[in-house]
Formats: structure tokens, C-alpha cells, sequence
């Protein structure tokens, strides 16, 4: 029976876990067995022989002056009969056929068994990466599981969902990534490592390791949002004035930049300096477009207003709308902006699009049709609405746009 101890050491070197908690995780499987088999709820004790192999199990009953619980109670007069030396508050124990345990009982031991070590296993991983969350680690696919990838990390094996994958990575089995360790589930469905290429802290690790000066803490990286696939903007700041924190960053001639977006298969990245002035660090979040003005409208809200000239509108909503709110701009400055073009009408074009946003006057109401009248909606929460009216409604629009221009509004 010594091939037990082997099986024992082979699993706890291929699991990485203390043999001792897999022979505890045995012991109680049989227990649980035998449980099963003998139905009683008397106390059971298993013990392994060390030179055997063998389990053996007990039943253990407390010596007492009063027997109170015949279970797990015995009277002195009974205990001495099986044991001479019996006193009272000391223990009783009886041997069980662990012969009687058939197929049933061995199925039922497999699976607690089982269940122990994955237990065990999922501790184990869990205390060995919960304090690297955020650290860069090279691994190399493993297997496919749907849209997610299995990866092996040395000792486990880790996940890497489709959520976390960037649109325009495509990867075979066996080929050797770099990602961040985002998160360690300890239990659940999808419990192990998770690992990201879609995060922005992968982003920031690989800056870590491109740009010195971030990682000897001369320039700081203060804000990082991104669309995987798309574009990343970051903002850093230099702790020395000597020290170009964007020129730093890019390196000589793009060396430093290129090689992390050659990591991210071309996304684009953008680098802007940090300003703790909102109305400074919006309008560097929103370069290269040339901002008109930028207003605060509520401090406490973090609402603010942004207008541009219609030549630069489409460059500051940024492509697909990357930089409208709830997107880039807004995770680098934690801010709800507003963008609006300026038109060429001025007055009359503002004039409209207060008219446009009056309640029961709908611009999805109006048909656009020939070029008899034309004017800019107003933009909100960077959509563009651009209406031509060919509609009885339109006179009205441009006589309100007359008396507003002229000072005649009532």
C-alpha cells in the first residue's frame, strides 16, 4: 500500500500542494463514506498508517459518569470492559470494517477527494498571485476555450477572456504573449488568474519598462484611458522641471512610443501632459483640435462646456466618438464635457438650436430635404445634428433667428 503515499507525492508536486493537506483531504473523503455507508451520526476518526498505507476508522465515544447521549457517550462500567485503563473524560474507540465500503462508498470518496484538492489548489494560486495583481508577466497560450484563451503561466494556468483580448490581436497555440495580471478569482465559475491586453494597466507596464524615467518615478503617469484596438491617451507629469515628460515618453525620434505600439499591433497612442487645470488639461486631452473656449459650467457636478470651431467639431468628437463623454476624454479627466460647434450664423445658428431644444419641437420631427434653410442644431454629448427644413415650421425658425440676431426676441 505504499503506492498510496507515492500517488500522494505525485499529485502534490503536480498541483503544488502540501502533501499533508491531500492526506487530510483522503482521510475526510473516507469519513464522509463512511458516513454514507454505516448511517450513523456517531463521532468517526480516520488515521493512515504510516508504514502501511492503510486508512483505518473509529468510532469514538466520551467516557462519562451519566450517560446522557448514547451516540457519542459511554459509562465508565462499559469503557472499562473494552479498555482497563479507562477513566473518566477519556475515549473509547471502536473499530469499523472499512471492508463493508463498496463502489458506491469509493465513488463518493473520489469526489470529495477531488474537491479538496481543488480547494487546496485554488488557495494556493490564490495566495501566490493576489499580491501580483497589475505585474506584467509573459506567458504562452495553451488552449482555446470558445473566445477565451487558456494560457499557461509555469505553475497554473490562467485565463484570458474575449473582453480582455484586443480587436486586432489574433493569436495560435504556443505562442509566447505579455499581459497584466488583472484580477485572482478565489471562487466561481471562472476562478484562477485572469489575465488582460485590453487594460489600461497593461499600457502602463509596458511604458514602465519602454521609458526609464517612469520607472525610477522622475516622470508619473497621472491618468490612462483607452479603447483597446483603437487609441490610448495617457497623461504624465515630471517631478523635475529638467525632465520633458512627453518628450520622455516618445523617445528619441518615436524609439520609445513605437516599440509599445508595435506590442499593441498600430493602436495608436496619444501622450498629453498633465495639468491640475481642468480647463488646461481638457484642452490637452482634446489635441490636436484647436479649442475656442472651454467653461465650467458646474464645479461640483464636473460638467463643463466646450466649444470649437465647426472646422475642428469632427477632430475633438475624435473617431467612432472617442472622445465624447463617457469615453476618453471623460476616464482622463473624470469630468462631463460638452462639445459645440461654432457656426459662421453665430447668434442666429445658437439662436436655433435653443429654439430646436424647446420642448414639443423635436428636430426628428422635420424632414430634411433641399437647401432652402440650413443651420447647425447644436451638438450635445458630441452628436452632430444638422437639419434643412422644408416644412411649415421653417418660417417660423427663421424669423425667431432674425428677431434673435437683430436683439427682438420677446
Amino acid at each position: 500500500m505504499g503506492t498510496i503515499y507515492q500517488s500522494i507525492e505525485m499529485l502534490s508536486k503536480e498541483k503544488g500542494i502540501d502533501p499533508q493537506v491531500i492526506i487530510e483531504a483522503v482521510k475526510d473523503a473516507i469519513l464522509v463514506a463512511a458516513r454514507k455507508q454505516f448511517k450513523t451520526n456517531e463521532e468517526l476518526v480516520a488515521e493512515m498508517d504510516e508504514k502501511t498505507g492503510m486508512i483505518q476508522i473509529f468510532g469514538v465515544k466520551k467516557i462519562v459518569a451519566e450517560v446522557t447521549d448514547k451516540l457519542r457517550e459511554i459509562s465508565l462500567n462499559d469503557a472499562l470492559v473494552q479498555d482497563p485503563r479507562a477513566v473518566v473524560g477519556g475515549e473509547v474507540r471502536t473499530k469499523l470494517r472499512t471492508e463493508a465500503l463498496g463502489r458506491i462508498s469509493a465513488q463518493t470518496a473520489k469526489q470529495v477527494i477531488m474537491q479538496k484538492v481543488r480547494e487546496a489548489e485554488r488557495d494556493t494560486i490564490f495566495s501566490e498571485f493576489h499580491n501580483r495583481v497589475g505585474e506584467l508577466s509573459t506567458c504562452t497560450i495553451k488552449r482555446v476555450e470558445g473566445q477565451d484563451l487558456i494560457c499557461d503561466l509555469g505553475k497554473t494556468e490562467a485565463r484570458m477572456p474575449k473582453k480582455e483580448q484586443s480587436r486586432l490581436e489574433s493569436f495560435n497555440i504556443g505562442d509566447r504573449v505579455r499581459c497584466v495580471i488583472k484580477s485572482v478569482e478565489r471562487s466561481g465559475k471562472n476562478s484562477g488568474v485572469i489575465l488582460s491586453r485590453a487594460d489600461c494597466e497593461f499600457v502602463k507596464r509596458l511604458f514602465e519598462q519602454e521609458v526609464p524615467e517612469i520607472y525610477d518615478n522622475t516622470v508619473v503617469i497621472k491618468a490612462c484611458a483607452r479603447e483597446a484596438g483603437e487609441r490610448t491617451k495617457i497623461a504624465v507629469a515630471s517631478r523635475d522641471r529638467d525632465v520633458d515628460s512627453v518628450g520622455a515618453c516618445v523617445g528619441m525620434k518615436g524609439m520609445r512610443v513605437q516599440s509599445i505600439i508595435r506590442e499593441l499591433r498600430g493602436e495608436k497612442i496619444d501622450i498629453i501632459e498633465h495639468s491640475e487645470d481642468p480647463v488646461a488639461f481638457a484642452t490637452h486631452a482634446l489635441s490636436p483640435a484647436k479649442i475656442s473656449r472651454v467653461a465650467i459650467l458646474d464645479l461640483g457636478s464636473k460638467h463643463m462646456e466646450v466649444i470649437v470651431d465647426d472646422s475642428q467639431l469632427s477632430l475633438a468628437i475624435g473617431k467612432k466618438g472617442q472622445n465624447v463623454p463617457g469615453r476618453q476624454t471623460d476616464r482622463l479627466e473624470d469630468r462631463y464635457q460638452e462639445r459645440r460647434g461654432e457656426a459662421p450664423g453665430g447668434r442666429a445658428a445658437n439662436g436655433l438650436a435653443d429654439e430646436l431644444r424647446r420642448p414639443g419641437f423635436g428636430v426628428d420631427r422635420l424632414r430634411p430635404a433641399g437647401s432652402r434653410c440650413r443651420a447647425v442644431a447644436g451638438w450635445r454629448r458630441g452628436h452632430r445634428r444638422e437639419t434643412r427644413f422644408d416644412d411649415p415650421r421653417a418660417d417660423h425658425c427663421r424669423a425667431r433667428c432674425r428677431q434673435r440676431e437683430h436683439g427682438e426676441d420677446r
